[in-house]
Protein backbone atom coordinates (compact mmCIF):
# COMPACT_ATOMS: atom_id res chain seq x y z
CA UNK A 1 0.00 0.00 0.00
CA UNK A 2 2.61 2.50 -1.11
CA UNK A 3 0.75 4.58 -3.68
CA UNK A 4 -2.04 7.13 -3.46
CA UNK A 5 -4.24 4.86 -5.59
CA UNK A 6 -3.69 1.86 -3.31
CA UNK A 7 -4.71 3.80 -0.23
CA UNK A 8 -7.77 5.36 -1.83
CA UNK A 9 -8.89 2.03 -3.31
CA UNK A 10 -8.79 0.50 0.16
CA UNK A 11 -10.78 3.39 1.60
CA UNK A 12 -13.33 3.36 -1.26
CA UNK A 13 -13.97 -0.37 -0.75
CA UNK A 14 -14.54 0.22 2.96
CA UNK A 15 -16.80 3.23 2.33
CA UNK A 16 -18.94 1.20 -0.11
CA UNK A 17 -19.40 -1.49 2.57
CA UNK A 18 -20.46 1.16 5.09
CA UNK A 19 -23.08 2.47 2.65
CA UNK A 20 -24.41 -1.03 1.90
CA UNK A 21 -24.62 -1.80 5.60
CA UNK A 22 -26.56 1.41 6.26
CA UNK A 23 -29.10 0.69 3.52
CA UNK A 24 -29.61 -2.88 4.74
CA UNK A 25 -29.96 -1.80 8.36
CA UNK A 26 -32.33 1.06 7.55
CA UNK A 27 -34.56 -0.43 4.86
CA UNK A 28 -34.31 -4.18 5.54
CA UNK A 29 -33.73 -4.00 9.32
CA UNK A 30 -30.99 -6.63 8.97
CA UNK A 31 -29.00 -5.15 11.85
CA UNK A 32 -29.37 -2.53 14.59
CA UNK A 33 -28.97 0.95 13.12
CA UNK A 34 -26.22 1.89 15.55
CA UNK A 35 -24.07 -1.17 14.71
CA UNK A 36 -22.61 0.09 11.40
CA UNK A 37 -19.29 1.04 13.00
CA UNK A 38 -18.90 -2.41 14.52
CA UNK A 39 -19.84 -4.16 11.29
CA UNK A 40 -17.47 -2.10 9.11
CA UNK A 41 -14.27 -1.11 10.94
CA UNK A 42 -12.09 1.28 8.88
CA UNK A 43 -8.87 -0.06 7.34
CA UNK A 44 -5.56 0.40 9.11
CA UNK A 45 -3.52 3.05 7.26
CA UNK A 46 -0.55 3.22 9.63
CA UNK A 47 1.75 1.56 7.08
CA UNK A 48 0.89 4.10 4.36
CA UNK A 49 2.73 7.38 3.83
CA UNK A 50 0.30 8.77 1.25
CA UNK A 51 -1.25 12.23 1.75
CA UNK A 52 -4.62 10.70 2.67
CA UNK A 53 -3.14 8.37 5.28
CA UNK A 54 -0.98 11.14 6.72
CA UNK A 55 -4.02 13.41 7.06
CA UNK A 56 -5.99 10.68 8.86
CA UNK A 57 -3.15 10.21 11.34
CA UNK A 58 -2.35 13.89 11.74
CA UNK A 59 -5.94 14.78 12.63
CA UNK A 60 -6.58 11.52 14.47
CA UNK A 61 -9.69 10.94 12.34
CA UNK A 62 -12.27 8.56 13.66
CA UNK A 63 -14.87 6.45 11.87
CA UNK A 64 -17.35 9.31 11.40
CA UNK A 65 -14.79 11.77 10.07
CA UNK A 66 -13.41 9.30 7.55
CA UNK A 67 -16.89 8.47 6.29
CA UNK A 68 -17.69 12.15 5.76
CA UNK A 69 -14.40 12.85 4.02
CA UNK A 70 -14.85 9.90 1.68
CA UNK A 71 -18.45 10.93 1.01
CA UNK A 72 -17.23 14.35 -0.14
CA UNK A 73 -14.48 12.76 -2.25
CA UNK A 74 -16.63 10.07 -3.86
CA UNK A 75 -18.12 12.14 -6.74
CA UNK A 76 -14.52 12.78 -7.82
CA UNK A 77 -13.13 9.29 -7.18
CA UNK A 78 -15.89 6.80 -8.02
CA UNK A 79 -19.31 8.44 -8.48
CA UNK A 80 -21.09 5.13 -9.20
CA UNK A 81 -20.62 4.13 -5.56
CA UNK A 82 -23.27 6.73 -4.72
CA UNK A 83 -25.78 5.48 -7.29
CA UNK A 84 -27.67 3.53 -4.62
CA UNK A 85 -28.53 6.88 -2.99
CA UNK A 86 -30.70 7.63 -6.04
CA UNK A 87 -33.23 5.13 -4.67
CA UNK A 88 -36.81 6.35 -5.23
CA UNK A 89 -39.61 6.25 -2.72
CA UNK A 90 -42.23 4.30 -4.70
CA UNK A 91 -45.06 5.65 -2.58
CA UNK A 92 -44.15 9.27 -3.30
CA UNK A 93 -42.43 8.95 -6.67
CA UNK A 94 -39.36 10.86 -5.52
CA UNK A 95 -36.17 10.37 -3.56
CA UNK A 96 -36.12 9.75 0.18
CA UNK A 97 -35.93 12.95 2.23
CA UNK A 98 -33.66 11.33 4.81
CA UNK A 99 -31.05 10.50 2.15
CA UNK A 100 -30.68 14.10 1.03
CA UNK A 101 -28.50 14.88 -1.99
CA UNK A 102 -28.66 17.30 -4.90
CA UNK A 103 -28.24 17.16 -8.66
CA UNK A 104 -25.62 19.10 -10.57
CA UNK A 105 -26.11 20.91 -13.88
CA UNK A 106 -23.76 18.56 -15.76
CA UNK A 107 -22.98 15.71 -13.39
CA UNK A 108 -25.69 13.04 -13.75
CA UNK A 109 -24.83 11.15 -10.57
CA UNK A 110 -25.71 11.70 -6.93
CA UNK A 111 -24.11 14.63 -5.11
CA UNK A 112 -24.14 14.44 -1.30
CA UNK A 113 -25.41 16.90 1.26
CA UNK A 114 -24.92 16.98 5.02
CA UNK A 115 -28.21 15.07 5.19
CA UNK A 116 -26.53 12.23 3.31
CA UNK A 117 -23.75 12.11 5.91
CA UNK A 118 -26.32 12.09 8.71
CA UNK A 119 -28.18 9.22 7.03
CA UNK A 120 -25.05 7.07 6.68
CA UNK A 121 -23.81 7.71 10.21
CA UNK A 122 -27.06 8.02 12.17
CA UNK A 123 -29.84 6.43 10.17
CA UNK A 124 -32.96 7.27 12.16
CA UNK A 125 -31.14 7.71 15.50
CA UNK A 126 -31.80 11.28 16.67
CA UNK A 127 -29.00 11.31 19.23
CA UNK A 128 -26.48 10.19 16.62
CA UNK A 129 -27.84 12.81 14.23
CA UNK A 130 -26.96 15.51 16.76
CA UNK A 131 -23.46 14.02 17.06
CA UNK A 132 -23.04 14.32 13.27
CA UNK A 133 -24.06 17.97 13.45
CA UNK A 134 -21.03 18.70 15.64
CA UNK A 135 -18.73 17.60 12.80
CA UNK A 136 -19.89 20.53 10.67
CA UNK A 137 -19.38 23.27 13.26
CA UNK A 138 -17.08 26.21 12.56
CA UNK A 139 -14.67 25.00 15.25
CA UNK A 140 -14.17 21.53 13.73
CA UNK A 141 -11.00 20.93 11.70
CA UNK A 142 -13.13 20.20 8.63
CA UNK A 143 -13.96 23.91 8.71
CA UNK A 144 -10.90 25.52 10.31
CA UNK A 145 -8.55 23.81 7.87
CA UNK A 146 -10.97 24.28 4.97
CA UNK A 147 -11.01 20.58 4.16
CA UNK A 148 -14.71 20.62 3.38
CA UNK A 149 -16.99 23.28 1.96
CA UNK A 150 -20.68 23.57 2.77
CA UNK A 151 -22.90 25.36 0.30
CA UNK A 152 -26.19 26.52 1.77
CA UNK A 153 -27.96 27.15 -1.51
CA UNK A 154 -31.07 28.74 -0.02
CA UNK A 155 -31.74 30.79 3.10
CA UNK A 156 -33.94 29.49 5.90
CA UNK A 157 -33.69 25.88 4.73
CA UNK A 158 -32.55 23.08 7.10
CA UNK A 159 -28.84 23.06 7.88
CA UNK A 160 -28.41 19.46 6.72
CA UNK A 161 -29.57 20.49 3.26
CA UNK A 162 -26.18 22.13 2.59
CA UNK A 163 -24.20 20.64 -0.30
CA UNK A 164 -21.15 18.73 0.99
CA UNK A 165 -17.98 19.24 -1.06
CA UNK A 166 -14.26 18.74 -0.63
CA UNK A 167 -12.18 21.86 -1.21
CA UNK A 168 -10.02 22.09 -4.34
CA UNK A 169 -6.95 22.34 -2.15
CA UNK A 170 -7.54 19.00 -0.45
CA UNK A 171 -8.82 17.34 -3.60
CA UNK A 172 -5.48 18.03 -5.27
CA UNK A 173 -3.52 17.15 -2.16
CA UNK A 174 -5.24 13.85 -1.37
CA UNK A 175 -5.66 12.61 -4.94
CA UNK A 176 -2.62 14.05 -6.66
CA UNK A 177 -0.17 14.68 -3.85
CA UNK A 178 0.05 18.35 -4.88
CA UNK A 179 0.00 21.36 -2.61
CA UNK A 180 -2.72 23.61 -3.98
CA UNK A 181 -1.77 27.26 -4.47
CA UNK A 182 -4.80 29.35 -5.41
CA UNK A 183 -4.46 31.40 -8.58
CA UNK A 184 -5.66 34.93 -9.17
CA UNK A 185 -9.39 35.06 -9.88
CA UNK A 186 -12.54 37.00 -9.07
CA UNK A 187 -12.99 34.76 -6.01
CA UNK A 188 -9.38 35.10 -4.93
CA UNK A 189 -8.08 38.61 -5.72
CA UNK A 190 -4.49 37.91 -4.73
CA UNK A 191 -1.35 36.88 -6.59
CA UNK A 192 1.45 34.66 -5.39
CA UNK A 193 4.63 36.77 -5.23
CA UNK A 194 7.84 35.19 -6.49
CA UNK A 195 11.25 36.61 -7.25
CA UNK A 196 14.59 35.43 -8.60
CA UNK A 197 16.42 38.01 -6.51
CA UNK A 198 18.14 37.25 -3.21
CA UNK A 199 19.11 39.16 -0.10
CA UNK A 200 22.38 40.05 -1.86
CA UNK A 201 20.36 42.08 -4.35
CA UNK A 202 18.67 44.07 -1.56
CA UNK A 203 20.53 46.83 0.24
CA UNK A 204 18.86 47.87 3.51
CA UNK A 205 19.80 49.83 6.60
CA UNK A 206 20.75 47.80 9.72
CA UNK A 207 17.63 49.11 11.50
CA UNK A 208 15.42 47.72 8.75
CA UNK A 209 17.18 44.35 8.77
CA UNK A 210 16.72 44.17 12.53
CA UNK A 211 12.95 44.58 12.12
CA UNK A 212 12.97 42.01 9.31
CA UNK A 213 14.69 39.51 11.61
CA UNK A 214 11.92 40.07 14.18
CA UNK A 215 9.30 39.13 11.59
CA UNK A 216 11.32 36.10 10.49
CA UNK A 217 11.69 34.92 14.10
CA UNK A 218 7.95 35.23 14.66
CA UNK A 219 7.17 33.28 11.50
CA UNK A 220 9.49 30.47 12.53
CA UNK A 221 8.31 30.08 16.14
CA UNK A 222 4.97 31.83 16.74
CA UNK A 223 3.58 29.23 19.16
CA UNK A 224 6.80 28.94 21.12
CA UNK A 225 7.00 32.71 21.56
CA UNK A 226 3.44 32.89 22.86
CA UNK A 227 3.37 29.73 24.99
CA UNK A 228 6.91 29.69 26.44
CA UNK A 229 6.57 33.24 27.70
CA UNK A 230 2.97 32.94 28.86
CA UNK A 231 1.70 35.45 26.32
CA UNK A 232 -0.89 33.20 24.69
CA UNK A 233 -3.63 34.33 27.11
CA UNK A 234 -3.31 38.02 26.35
CA UNK A 235 -1.59 38.35 22.93
CA UNK A 236 -3.33 37.46 19.69
CA UNK A 237 -1.45 34.99 17.45
CA UNK A 238 -1.08 37.24 14.38
CA UNK A 239 1.69 39.67 13.45
CA UNK A 240 1.14 42.97 11.64
CA UNK A 241 3.85 45.15 10.10
CA UNK A 242 3.81 48.44 8.22
CA UNK A 243 6.44 49.11 5.55
CA UNK A 244 6.56 52.74 4.57
CA UNK A 245 8.86 55.03 2.66
CA UNK A 246 9.51 56.40 -0.86
CA UNK A 247 8.64 54.19 -3.84
CA UNK A 248 11.29 51.81 -5.12
CA UNK A 249 13.08 51.39 -1.79
CA UNK A 250 12.56 47.63 -1.49
CA UNK A 251 9.29 47.19 0.42
CA UNK A 252 7.78 44.64 -1.96
CA UNK A 253 11.04 42.76 -2.51
CA UNK A 254 11.61 42.55 1.25
CA UNK A 255 8.19 40.95 1.74
CA UNK A 256 8.97 38.40 -0.99
CA UNK A 257 12.35 37.56 0.50
CA UNK A 258 10.91 37.14 4.00
CA UNK A 259 8.57 34.51 2.57
CA UNK A 260 11.45 32.83 0.75
CA UNK A 261 13.51 32.83 3.93
CA UNK A 262 10.90 30.95 5.99
CA UNK A 263 9.45 28.92 3.07
CA UNK A 264 6.08 30.65 3.31
CA UNK A 265 3.93 31.82 0.40
CA UNK A 266 3.47 35.57 0.04
CA UNK A 267 0.24 36.76 -1.59
CA UNK A 268 -0.07 40.28 -2.89
CA UNK A 269 -3.63 41.54 -2.54
CA UNK A 270 -4.97 43.23 -5.68
CA UNK A 271 -6.78 46.24 -4.26
CA UNK A 272 -8.43 47.03 -7.61
CA UNK A 273 -10.29 43.71 -7.29
CA UNK A 274 -11.03 44.21 -3.59
CA UNK A 275 -12.55 47.68 -3.48
CA UNK A 276 -16.11 47.97 -4.76
CA UNK A 277 -18.58 50.82 -4.91
CA UNK A 278 -21.39 48.44 -3.98
CA UNK A 279 -22.24 48.17 -0.31
CA UNK A 280 -20.90 45.02 1.28
CA UNK A 281 -18.86 43.90 -1.74
CA UNK A 282 -15.49 45.14 -0.44
CA UNK A 283 -16.00 43.25 2.80
CA UNK A 284 -17.07 40.14 0.87
CA UNK A 285 -14.00 40.30 -1.39
CA UNK A 286 -11.70 40.66 1.60
CA UNK A 287 -13.42 37.77 3.36
CA UNK A 288 -12.60 35.52 0.38
CA UNK A 289 -8.90 36.18 0.89
CA UNK A 290 -8.81 36.05 4.68
CA UNK A 291 -10.99 32.93 4.86
CA UNK A 292 -8.73 31.00 2.48
CA UNK A 293 -5.62 32.20 4.29
CA UNK A 294 -6.97 31.52 7.80
CA UNK A 295 -5.38 28.09 8.26
CA UNK A 296 -2.41 28.61 5.92
CA UNK A 297 1.10 29.77 6.67
CA UNK A 298 0.74 32.65 4.25
CA UNK A 299 1.97 36.22 4.38
CA UNK A 300 -0.65 38.68 3.10
CA UNK A 301 0.90 41.75 1.48
CA UNK A 302 -1.18 44.87 0.87
CA UNK A 303 0.67 47.26 -1.43
CA UNK A 304 -0.38 50.93 -1.61
CA UNK A 305 -2.36 50.14 1.50
CA UNK A 306 -3.41 53.73 2.16
CA UNK A 307 -6.00 53.38 -0.62
CA UNK A 308 -7.79 50.76 1.45
CA UNK A 309 -6.67 51.43 5.01
CA UNK A 310 -7.03 55.21 4.87
CA UNK A 311 -8.21 57.50 7.61
CA UNK A 312 -11.83 57.49 8.64
CA UNK A 313 -13.77 60.67 8.00
CA UNK A 314 -16.55 62.58 9.69
CA UNK A 315 -19.85 60.99 8.66
CA UNK A 316 -21.68 63.63 6.68
CA UNK A 317 -23.51 61.23 4.37
CA UNK A 318 -24.22 57.55 3.70
CA UNK A 319 -21.07 57.14 1.58
CA UNK A 320 -18.91 58.27 4.49
CA UNK A 321 -20.65 55.87 6.85
CA UNK A 322 -20.14 53.02 4.38
CA UNK A 323 -16.42 53.87 3.96
CA UNK A 324 -15.96 53.96 7.73
CA UNK A 325 -17.70 50.59 8.06
CA UNK A 326 -15.28 49.12 5.52
CA UNK A 327 -12.29 50.38 7.50
CA UNK A 328 -13.72 49.01 10.74
CA UNK A 329 -14.25 45.64 9.07
CA UNK A 330 -10.67 45.68 7.74
CA UNK A 331 -9.36 46.54 11.15
CA UNK A 332 -11.16 43.59 12.70
CA UNK A 333 -10.10 41.06 10.04
CA UNK A 334 -6.46 42.15 10.11
CA UNK A 335 -6.37 42.06 13.90
CA UNK A 336 -7.98 38.59 14.08
CA UNK A 337 -5.86 37.04 11.32
CA UNK A 338 -3.50 34.49 12.92
CA UNK A 339 -0.81 34.87 10.26
CA UNK A 340 1.41 37.74 9.12
CA UNK A 341 -0.02 40.81 7.40
CA UNK A 342 2.31 43.39 5.84
CA UNK A 343 0.96 46.74 4.72
CA UNK A 344 3.09 48.88 2.43
CA UNK A 345 2.57 52.55 1.69
CA UNK A 346 4.50 55.52 0.38
CA UNK A 347 2.59 57.83 2.72
CA UNK A 348 2.35 56.68 6.31
CA UNK A 349 0.36 59.77 7.27
CA UNK A 350 -2.59 58.50 5.23
CA UNK A 351 -2.95 55.29 7.26
CA UNK A 352 -5.76 55.34 9.81
CA UNK A 353 -4.31 55.72 13.35
CA UNK A 354 -6.44 52.79 14.51
CA UNK A 355 -4.29 50.54 12.34
CA UNK A 356 -1.04 52.14 13.42
CA UNK A 357 -1.72 51.30 17.06
CA UNK A 358 -2.07 47.63 16.15
CA UNK A 359 1.17 47.21 14.18
CA UNK A 360 3.83 45.13 15.91
CA UNK A 361 6.45 46.92 13.84
CA UNK A 362 6.67 49.97 11.62
CA UNK A 363 9.61 49.82 9.25
CA UNK A 364 10.86 52.90 7.40
CA UNK A 365 12.51 52.24 4.04
CA UNK A 366 14.65 55.27 3.34
CA UNK A 367 16.29 56.26 0.07
CA UNK A 368 19.67 54.52 -0.18
CA UNK A 369 22.83 56.36 0.80
CA UNK A 370 25.71 56.94 -1.62
CA UNK A 371 27.44 53.77 -0.44
CA UNK A 372 24.23 51.76 -0.74
CA UNK A 373 23.54 53.14 -4.22
CA UNK A 374 27.01 52.04 -5.30
CA UNK A 375 26.28 48.52 -4.01
CA UNK A 376 23.02 48.50 -5.96
CA UNK A 377 24.74 49.67 -9.15
CA UNK A 378 27.42 47.00 -8.76
CA UNK A 379 24.80 44.33 -8.13
CA UNK A 380 22.88 45.29 -11.28
CA UNK A 381 25.98 45.04 -13.48
CA UNK A 382 27.78 42.17 -11.78
CA UNK A 383 28.18 40.24 -15.05
CA UNK A 384 31.73 40.74 -16.28
CA UNK A 385 32.38 42.66 -19.49
CA UNK A 386 28.95 44.27 -20.00
CA UNK A 387 30.06 47.82 -19.04
CA UNK A 388 32.20 50.06 -21.20
CA UNK A 389 35.45 51.35 -19.77
CA UNK A 390 34.00 54.88 -19.55
CA UNK A 391 31.35 53.87 -16.99
CA UNK A 392 31.98 55.38 -13.53
CA UNK A 393 29.48 53.76 -11.16
CA UNK A 394 30.92 55.51 -8.10
CA UNK A 395 30.35 58.85 -9.79
CA UNK A 396 26.76 57.98 -10.66
CA UNK A 397 26.09 56.76 -7.11
CA UNK A 398 27.40 59.98 -5.59
CA UNK A 399 25.72 62.39 -7.98
CA UNK A 400 22.21 60.98 -8.45
CA UNK A 401 19.86 60.14 -5.57
CA UNK A 402 17.71 57.32 -6.90
CA UNK A 403 15.91 54.44 -5.22
CA UNK A 404 16.63 50.82 -6.09
CA UNK A 405 13.46 50.54 -8.20
CA UNK A 406 14.53 53.55 -10.26
CA UNK A 407 17.98 52.03 -10.78
CA UNK A 408 16.34 48.91 -12.21
CA UNK A 409 14.52 51.08 -14.75
CA UNK A 410 17.78 52.82 -15.64
CA UNK A 411 19.55 49.49 -16.18
CA UNK A 412 16.72 48.24 -18.40
CA UNK A 413 16.69 51.44 -20.47
CA UNK A 414 20.48 51.44 -20.84
CA UNK A 415 20.45 47.81 -22.04
CA UNK A 416 17.73 48.57 -24.61
CA UNK A 417 19.65 51.62 -25.83
CA UNK A 418 22.86 49.61 -26.24
CA UNK A 419 21.04 46.91 -28.23
CA UNK A 420 19.39 49.51 -30.47
CA UNK A 421 22.81 50.92 -31.30
CA UNK A 422 24.16 47.42 -31.89
CA UNK A 423 26.69 47.60 -29.10
CA UNK A 424 27.74 44.75 -26.80
CA UNK A 425 28.49 47.04 -23.85
CA UNK A 426 26.59 49.69 -21.92
CA UNK A 427 28.37 53.02 -21.77
CA UNK A 428 28.12 56.03 -19.47
CA UNK A 429 25.91 57.89 -21.93
CA UNK A 430 23.36 55.06 -21.86
CA UNK A 431 23.16 55.24 -18.08
CA UNK A 432 22.95 59.04 -17.99
CA UNK A 433 20.08 58.96 -20.51
CA UNK A 434 18.25 56.42 -18.34
CA UNK A 435 18.82 58.50 -15.23
CA UNK A 436 17.43 61.57 -16.98
CA UNK A 437 14.23 59.71 -17.83
CA UNK A 438 13.79 58.58 -14.24
CA UNK A 439 14.36 62.05 -12.84
CA UNK A 440 11.82 63.47 -15.28
CA UNK A 441 9.21 61.20 -13.70
CA UNK A 442 9.86 62.98 -10.41
CA UNK A 443 9.80 66.43 -12.00
CA UNK A 444 13.55 66.83 -11.70
CA UNK A 445 16.36 67.50 -14.16
CA UNK A 446 19.97 66.36 -14.26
Amino acid sequence: MNTITDTLELEITWFAKVCDARFQAYFQHSAPENSIQELCPPPDLNASDTPYAKLVRELNMGFNERVILMLALMPHLRPQVLDLFLLLNSALGRGYSEIGGWRGKVHSGFLPTCETAAFILAGGDLEQRFAVLSLFRDTHYFCTQRILELDHQANREPFFGAALMVSNEYLQKLCGGEEHKPDFSANFPAKLMQTKLTWKDLVLNPEVMDEVENIVTWLRQPKAILENWGLDRSVKPGYRALFYGPPGTGKTLTASLIGDRVKADVYRIDLSMIVSKYIGETEKNLANVFDQAQSKRWILFFDEADSLFGKRTQTSNSNDRHANQEISYLLQRVEDFPGVVILATNLKANIDPAFSRRFQSEVYFALPSTRQRLSLWQGLFSKEGILDADVKLSQLAERYELAGGALLNVARYAAIRAVRHERTQINQEDLIAGIAKEMMKEGKTL
